[in-house]
């Protein structure tokens, strides 16, 4: 069954994007470098430096289905239909977008109706040994709180956002120890990969 990991940017104070869904200064690390980089739209281009491209590359290579929230996807326009990263996602929603699922009927989306642990279980039935890539957010939040991810991939960008939406969302589950992490470090941001220890 395929481990769960919750990647994004954060800001040193523990948003992953502005109140209004904005990103601000969090990607640029995205378009700093001299390595082309691509996700599955081929138009969807990045300029990564060396020490970033060789830690997402295995990274974004590995991943299977993802699991969103609806936030996310409307944000995105559900990317035209196409998943930024692996093959098929999970969008966690109390309403199916009937007039999208109709325009886009090859787009490899699911909408889950019955909560973030009904959404991770789909998207771990169809992962095999891939990893099931999990939204940061209210959704990481309430999956950490029901001890169900494994791992956590955070892009520290050295800047302070001062609000907007958290990384781990309202999180207050029980405490979580954490392996010492992976570091990676980039050009204006720093990779730290952590597995969450399990519990004795």
């Amino acid at each position: 069954m395929g481990k769960v990991v919750a990647q994004a940017s954060m800001s040193l104070d523990g948003f992953i994007a502005y109140p209004s869904g904005g990103v601000g200064p969090l990607f640029d690390w995205y378009r700093n470098g001299d390595v082309e980089f691509h996700d599955n739209e081929p138009t969807r281009g990045y300029r990564l430096t060396a020490a970033s491209a060789d830690y997402l590359r295995p990274v974004w290579s590995d991943v299977g289905p993802s699991v969103i929230g609806r936030r996310l996807f409307d944000l995105t326009d559900g990317w035209g239909g196409t998943p930024a990263v692996g093959d098929a996602v999970f969008v966690v929603t109390h309403r199916v977008p009937t007039e999208w699922v109709e325009s886009h009927p090859d787009a490899p989306f699911t909408f889950v109706t019955d909560g973030v642990e009904s959404a991770i279980a789909k998207a771990q039935s169809v992962a095999g040994e891939r990893i099931v890539a999990l939204t940061a957010g209210d959704l990481t939040g309430q999956a950490l709180a029901a001890g169900l991810v494994d791992e956590l991939r955070i892009d520290l960008v050295p800047v302070l956002l001062g609000t907007g939406v958290r990384f781990f969302g309202g999180f207050t589950g029980a405490e979580r120890l954490l392996e010492n992490p992976e570091v990676v470090q980039g050009d204006r941001v720093t990779h730290l990969h952590y597995r969450i220890r399990e519990e004795s």
